[in-house]
């Protein structure tokens, strides 16, 4: 079995979402070098199982800080079950990688961005455009999120402070059951809601969501003619 780069204490685990928390780690001064939107395996350091999880803080963030973010939806029948309900401050999980091509290039050809994220799919998303901000990448950003409810939205105060700033283009989507205050979109992601985000066909798109998410919109963007090359999608 592949042995651990890390063993981390957990410093803090912050409530996202009515069924997400974020779980922070510290680095204790270790080097942990990664792109934005890259995974790790992680998991309980006196248990052998690890599965894996986007790192939803940006490199940038992470070297300043010495912090280290994953973003984990907590319910009895998922991966984690038992073991990740009862984790506190304190506890030390054990870390492995990072993993994964999917991540936002540190100095991108492209001036415009589409993001698309579904539920917690967010976390890596979150990670990349952190990174761009942080690292003064150009362009036109653009964030397409979409959750089951208007609750399940989580870094929504960030995100929309982003956009308050003209740093990002936010759009909301509720998938299933939203209140009548709602003012966001309603309903799946389709086509042309796609369509008044892709201005430029050449926009360098990022996908991290669901199944159907991923499996669905590139389709979409190809039909809007975005080239497959700029078209990235996080797969396990």
């Amino acid at each position: 079995m592949r042995q651990d780069s890390l063993v981390l204490p957990v410093v803090a685990v912050l409530a996202a979402t009515p069924s997400t928390r974020i779980v922070r780690l510290d680095l204790t001064g270790h080097p942990f070098e990664f792109e934005a939107g890259q995974s790790a395996l992680i998991g309980l350091a006196n248990h052998e199982k690890r599965v894996p999880y986007s790192i939803a803080s940006a490199p940038a963030e992470t070297a300043r800080h010495g912090l280290l973010d994953f973003l984990i939806k907590v319910e009895p029948s998922g991966r984690w079950g038992r073991q990740f309900d009862a984790i506190e401050p304190g506890h030390r999980l054990g870390v492995r990688g990072p993993y994964g091509s999917f991540f936002f290039p540190s100095q991108p050809q492209e001036t415009r961005f589409l993001f698309v994220a579904g539920g917690t799919g967010i976390a890596p998303i979150r990670a990349m455009i952190q990174q761009a901000a942080m690292t003064g990448v150009s362009g036109h950003m653009k964030l397409l999120y979409s959750a089951k409810t208007a609750d399940d939205f989580a870094y929504l105060p960030e995100l929309r402070e982003m956009a308050s700033r003209s740093h990002l283009g936010l759009r909301l989507h509720v998938t299933r059951e939203a209140p009548d205050s709602w003012h966001g979109e309603r309903g799946r992601i389709g086509r042309p809601q796609l369509a008044t985000l892709v201005e430029d066909p050449a926009t360098l798109c990022f996908v991290c969501g669901p199944e159907t998410m991923v499996d669905d919109v590139p389709r979409m963007l190809l039909e809007l003619g975005v080239e497959k090359s700029r078209i990235r999608i996080e797969e396990w």
